[in-house]
Protein backbone atom coordinates (compact mmCIF):
# COMPACT_ATOMS: atom_id res chain seq x y z
CA UNK A 1 0.00 0.00 0.00
CA UNK A 2 2.79 2.42 0.91
CA UNK A 3 4.64 1.52 -2.32
CA UNK A 4 1.49 2.32 -4.33
CA UNK A 5 1.06 5.69 -2.63
CA UNK A 6 4.73 6.53 -3.22
CA UNK A 7 4.52 5.68 -6.94
CA UNK A 8 1.34 7.73 -7.32
CA UNK A 9 3.00 10.71 -5.61
CA UNK A 10 6.04 10.48 -7.91
CA UNK A 11 3.82 10.23 -10.99
CA UNK A 12 1.86 13.36 -10.05
CA UNK A 13 5.11 15.16 -9.28
CA UNK A 14 6.53 14.34 -12.72
CA UNK A 15 3.29 15.34 -14.42
CA UNK A 16 3.20 18.66 -12.59
CA UNK A 17 6.85 19.34 -13.45
CA UNK A 18 6.18 18.48 -17.09
CA UNK A 19 3.30 20.92 -17.23
CA UNK A 20 5.46 23.65 -15.82
CA UNK A 21 8.14 22.90 -18.41
CA UNK A 22 5.67 23.12 -21.28
CA UNK A 23 4.32 26.42 -20.00
CA UNK A 24 7.79 27.94 -20.18
CA UNK A 25 8.42 27.18 -23.87
CA UNK A 26 9.31 30.38 -25.71
CA UNK A 27 7.47 31.26 -28.95
CA UNK A 28 9.32 30.63 -32.21
CA UNK A 29 11.19 33.65 -33.56
CA UNK A 30 11.30 33.22 -37.33
CA UNK A 31 13.93 35.93 -37.71
CA UNK A 32 16.28 33.93 -35.47
CA UNK A 33 15.47 30.83 -37.49
CA UNK A 34 16.65 32.63 -40.62
CA UNK A 35 20.03 33.29 -38.99
CA UNK A 36 20.33 29.64 -37.98
CA UNK A 37 19.57 28.53 -41.53
CA UNK A 38 22.42 30.70 -42.82
CA UNK A 39 24.79 29.46 -40.11
CA UNK A 40 24.23 25.77 -40.80
CA UNK A 41 24.00 26.18 -44.59
CA UNK A 42 20.86 24.08 -45.04
CA UNK A 43 20.51 22.65 -48.54
CA UNK A 44 17.31 23.40 -50.52
CA UNK A 45 16.33 19.73 -50.42
CA UNK A 46 16.71 19.55 -46.63
CA UNK A 47 13.43 19.37 -44.77
CA UNK A 48 12.79 22.55 -42.81
CA UNK A 49 9.15 23.45 -42.89
CA UNK A 50 7.07 25.58 -40.58
CA UNK A 51 3.53 24.50 -41.27
CA UNK A 52 0.46 26.42 -40.13
CA UNK A 53 -2.05 24.72 -37.86
CA UNK A 54 -4.54 23.90 -40.61
CA UNK A 55 -7.08 22.72 -38.03
CA UNK A 56 -7.62 26.36 -37.11
CA UNK A 57 -6.74 28.01 -40.44
CA UNK A 58 -8.25 25.60 -43.00
CA UNK A 59 -9.06 28.23 -45.64
CA UNK A 60 -6.00 30.42 -45.21
CA UNK A 61 -3.41 27.92 -46.42
CA UNK A 62 -1.42 29.63 -49.16
CA UNK A 63 -0.08 27.67 -52.10
CA UNK A 64 3.68 27.72 -52.55
CA UNK A 65 3.18 27.27 -56.31
CA UNK A 66 3.92 30.51 -58.12
CA UNK A 67 1.17 29.97 -60.71
CA UNK A 68 -1.62 28.99 -58.31
CA UNK A 69 -4.53 31.18 -57.30
CA UNK A 70 -3.81 33.47 -54.34
CA UNK A 71 -5.73 33.31 -51.08
CA UNK A 72 -5.25 36.77 -49.57
CA UNK A 73 -6.97 39.95 -50.71
CA UNK A 74 -5.19 43.29 -51.07
CA UNK A 75 -6.62 44.34 -47.71
CA UNK A 76 -5.27 41.21 -46.04
CA UNK A 77 -1.84 41.72 -47.61
CA UNK A 78 -1.90 45.29 -46.28
CA UNK A 79 -2.89 44.16 -42.77
CA UNK A 80 -0.13 41.56 -42.70
CA UNK A 81 2.50 44.03 -43.89
CA UNK A 82 1.53 46.64 -41.31
CA UNK A 83 1.78 44.01 -38.57
CA UNK A 84 5.44 43.55 -39.55
CA UNK A 85 6.32 47.19 -40.22
CA UNK A 86 3.74 49.38 -38.43
CA UNK A 87 5.70 52.57 -39.14
CA UNK A 88 5.38 52.20 -42.91
CA UNK A 89 3.47 54.79 -44.93
CA UNK A 90 -0.07 53.44 -44.92
CA UNK A 91 -1.09 55.00 -48.23
CA UNK A 92 1.99 53.56 -49.92
CA UNK A 93 1.30 50.06 -48.60
CA UNK A 94 -2.34 50.24 -49.72
CA UNK A 95 -1.14 51.06 -53.23
CA UNK A 96 1.50 48.33 -53.17
CA UNK A 97 -0.95 45.64 -52.01
CA UNK A 98 -3.34 46.58 -54.80
CA UNK A 99 -0.58 46.68 -57.42
CA UNK A 100 0.57 43.19 -56.46
CA UNK A 101 -2.94 41.76 -56.64
CA UNK A 102 -3.70 43.45 -59.98
CA UNK A 103 -0.39 42.76 -61.71
CA UNK A 104 -0.35 39.14 -60.59
CA UNK A 105 -3.93 38.60 -61.72
CA UNK A 106 -3.01 39.92 -65.19
CA UNK A 107 -0.15 37.45 -65.55
CA UNK A 108 -1.50 34.44 -63.65
CA UNK A 109 1.02 34.67 -60.80
CA UNK A 110 0.29 33.94 -57.13
CA UNK A 111 0.18 37.38 -55.51
CA UNK A 112 0.63 35.90 -52.03
CA UNK A 113 4.04 34.51 -53.03
CA UNK A 114 5.04 37.64 -54.95
CA UNK A 115 4.13 39.91 -52.03
CA UNK A 116 6.05 37.68 -49.62
CA UNK A 117 9.09 37.89 -51.89
CA UNK A 118 8.87 41.66 -51.92
CA UNK A 119 8.80 41.61 -48.10
CA UNK A 120 11.90 39.41 -48.00
CA UNK A 121 13.88 41.28 -50.66
CA UNK A 122 13.26 44.75 -49.25
CA UNK A 123 13.10 43.97 -45.52
CA UNK A 124 9.44 45.00 -45.51
CA UNK A 125 10.28 48.05 -47.64
CA UNK A 126 12.94 49.28 -45.24
CA UNK A 127 15.58 48.67 -47.93
CA UNK A 128 19.08 49.48 -46.64
CA UNK A 129 21.29 47.64 -49.15
CA UNK A 130 22.13 48.38 -52.80
CA UNK A 131 18.54 49.20 -53.78
CA UNK A 132 16.94 52.44 -52.57
CA UNK A 133 13.21 53.35 -52.47
CA UNK A 134 13.43 55.80 -55.37
CA UNK A 135 14.47 52.97 -57.71
CA UNK A 136 11.03 51.31 -57.43
CA UNK A 137 12.83 47.97 -57.57
CA UNK A 138 11.02 45.65 -55.18
CA UNK A 139 12.78 42.35 -55.84
CA UNK A 140 16.45 43.25 -56.25
CA UNK A 141 16.44 43.02 -60.05
CA UNK A 142 20.01 43.44 -61.31
CA UNK A 143 21.37 44.37 -57.87
CA UNK A 144 24.88 42.88 -57.85
CA UNK A 145 27.41 45.33 -56.38
CA UNK A 146 28.11 49.05 -55.89
CA UNK A 147 28.70 49.52 -59.62
CA UNK A 148 25.56 47.56 -60.55
CA UNK A 149 23.03 48.60 -57.95
CA UNK A 150 20.00 47.31 -59.85
CA UNK A 151 17.26 48.22 -62.30
CA UNK A 152 15.39 51.51 -61.97
CA UNK A 153 11.70 51.97 -62.81
CA UNK A 154 9.77 55.21 -63.20
CA UNK A 155 6.84 54.41 -60.94
CA UNK A 156 5.77 52.07 -58.14
CA UNK A 157 3.36 50.29 -60.46
CA UNK A 158 6.00 49.64 -63.11
CA UNK A 159 8.39 48.37 -60.46
CA UNK A 160 5.81 45.85 -59.30
CA UNK A 161 5.07 44.90 -62.92
CA UNK A 162 8.73 44.17 -63.61
CA UNK A 163 8.88 42.01 -60.49
CA UNK A 164 5.85 39.98 -61.58
CA UNK A 165 7.21 39.60 -65.11
CA UNK A 166 10.47 38.24 -63.75
CA UNK A 167 8.58 35.76 -61.55
CA UNK A 168 6.57 34.81 -64.65
CA UNK A 169 9.82 33.83 -66.40
CA UNK A 170 10.70 31.52 -63.51
CA UNK A 171 7.21 30.09 -63.00
CA UNK A 172 5.87 29.57 -66.53
CA UNK A 173 7.21 27.74 -69.56
CA UNK A 174 7.89 29.11 -73.07
CA UNK A 175 4.36 28.53 -74.39
CA UNK A 176 2.96 31.06 -71.90
CA UNK A 177 2.84 34.69 -72.99
CA UNK A 178 2.81 37.89 -70.94
CA UNK A 179 -0.36 39.98 -70.97
CA UNK A 180 1.37 43.33 -70.46
CA UNK A 181 4.20 44.76 -72.55
CA UNK A 182 7.57 43.44 -71.40
CA UNK A 183 9.49 45.94 -69.26
CA UNK A 184 11.71 43.49 -67.37
CA UNK A 185 15.11 43.89 -69.03
CA UNK A 186 16.36 40.71 -67.41
CA UNK A 187 13.47 38.50 -68.56
CA UNK A 188 15.55 37.10 -71.43
CA UNK A 189 18.26 35.85 -69.09
CA UNK A 190 15.97 33.37 -67.35
CA UNK A 191 16.54 30.04 -69.08
CA UNK A 192 14.93 27.66 -69.28
CA UNK A 193 11.63 29.36 -68.67
CA UNK A 194 9.55 27.75 -65.94
CA UNK A 195 12.54 26.34 -64.05
CA UNK A 196 11.17 27.40 -60.65
CA UNK A 197 7.44 26.60 -60.38
CA UNK A 198 7.40 26.94 -56.57
CA UNK A 199 9.05 29.24 -54.05
CA UNK A 200 11.47 26.46 -53.12
CA UNK A 201 13.07 26.27 -56.57
CA UNK A 202 13.91 29.98 -56.36
CA UNK A 203 16.77 28.96 -54.06
CA UNK A 204 19.91 28.64 -56.15
CA UNK A 205 18.17 30.12 -59.21
CA UNK A 206 16.67 33.51 -58.40
CA UNK A 207 19.00 33.84 -55.41
CA UNK A 208 22.28 32.14 -54.54
CA UNK A 209 21.06 31.74 -50.97
CA UNK A 210 20.30 28.04 -50.53
CA UNK A 211 17.75 28.85 -47.82
CA UNK A 212 15.90 31.39 -49.99
CA UNK A 213 12.87 29.17 -50.56
CA UNK A 214 12.68 28.26 -46.89
CA UNK A 215 12.69 31.94 -45.94
CA UNK A 216 9.82 32.62 -48.34
CA UNK A 217 7.95 29.62 -46.95
CA UNK A 218 8.37 30.98 -43.40
CA UNK A 219 6.99 34.39 -44.42
CA UNK A 220 4.02 32.73 -46.12
CA UNK A 221 3.39 30.77 -42.93
CA UNK A 222 3.40 34.00 -40.92
CA UNK A 223 0.93 35.45 -43.44
CA UNK A 224 -1.33 32.41 -42.98
CA UNK A 225 -1.23 32.52 -39.20
CA UNK A 226 -1.95 36.26 -39.10
CA UNK A 227 -5.00 35.92 -41.33
CA UNK A 228 -8.46 34.52 -40.77
CA UNK A 229 -10.79 34.23 -43.72
CA UNK A 230 -14.53 34.34 -43.25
Amino acid sequence: MKRSILLTTVAYSLLFTGCLSVSKVEPVNLDEDFELIEEFNIEPEDEFEVEPDIEFYPEATISRNLSDEPVLSAEELYNYFMSQNPEADRGFIVRMANYYVEECAAEGINSDCAFAQMCLETGYLRFGNLVTPDMHNYCGLGAIDEERRGEIFETEELGVRAHIQHLFAYAKTEENQLSNELIDNRFKWVNPKGKAPTVFELAGTWAADRAYGTKLDAILTKMELSTTIE
